[in-house]
């Protein structure tokens, strides 16, 4: 179930870069051009409706501009993921959910090497379900009025692929309290939480074998080569 949750939310998100058309294409665009569209497209993280549009449409973009490069090193996408994606994902709050429990059993300085590692461990993983792009398309909820007091919302998509049944998946969001930006720390496909099965993969490892355990094990997993 872990491993199908992935394959849909990897799905969802790359179906994104195709649900709006009124972005240009780079054709035959190098890295450091897609790089600099990227750079002069703004995107509004006190908005988190359409921060999650414009993040899935800009990440899958350069990643179809880029096509052939990755293919000659599929490593690529782990820099893609990175530059692309990372800067709108709370890491570190989805890392602490992770710990959950286990918190009060951990230390200031293994909690601050975790999230490191989580970090990297979610950009391999991510680079990796993004081999599976296949330009789906993606229909984005229209925004909605947030209330003042709001501090997690989810934004809905529907996964749209003809002779399939559509795919439901919810991208939650969190408001940082000083800043008044969100950040994406969960996905929901067809009701399966991603950091849920987080929490249930790693939680038991954590209070068995401690974290900086969990955190080698994971800085093993995230320097893994992609493969398509």
């Amino acid at each position: 179930m872990k491993i199908l949750s992935l394959v849909i939310i990897g799905l969802g998100l790359s179906a994104g870069a195709w649900a709006e058309t009124s972005q240009p294409e780079l054709n035959g665009a190098s890295f450091a051009n897609s790089s600099v569209k990227t750079q002069k497209i703004k995107i509004d993280k006190k908005n988190p409706y359409e921060m999650i549009e414009k993040v899935a449409r800009l990440t899958f973009d350069r990643f179809a501009n880029e096509h052939n490069a990755i293919r000659a090193n599929p490593n690529l996408l782990k820099i893609i993921v990175r530059e692309e994606l990372m800067p709108y994902i709370n890491y570190k709050y989805s890392a602490y959910k992770v710990i959950g429990k286990n918190f009060k059993k951990t230390n200031e300085k293994d909690r601050a090497e975790f999230v490191k590692v989580f970090r990297e461990y979610l950009i391999t993983s991510y680079a990796q379900v993004f081999t599976l792009y296949n330009k789906q398309l993606v229909e984005f909820e229209p925004a909605k009025q947030i209330k003042p007091k709001t501090k997690i919302l989810a934004v809905n998509t529907r996964v749209i692929e003809p002779g399939r049944k559509d795919i439901n998946i919810s991208f939650k969001v969190r408001k940082n309290k000083k800043t008044k930006e969100w950040k994406a720390f969960d996905m929901v496909a067809e009701g399966v939480s991603l950091l849920d099965s987080k929490q249930a993969e790693l939680g038991s490892l954590i209070r068995q074998k401690g974290l900086p355990y969990v955190s080698e094990l994971l800085k093993e997993k995230s320097q893994r080569n992609i493969v398509f």
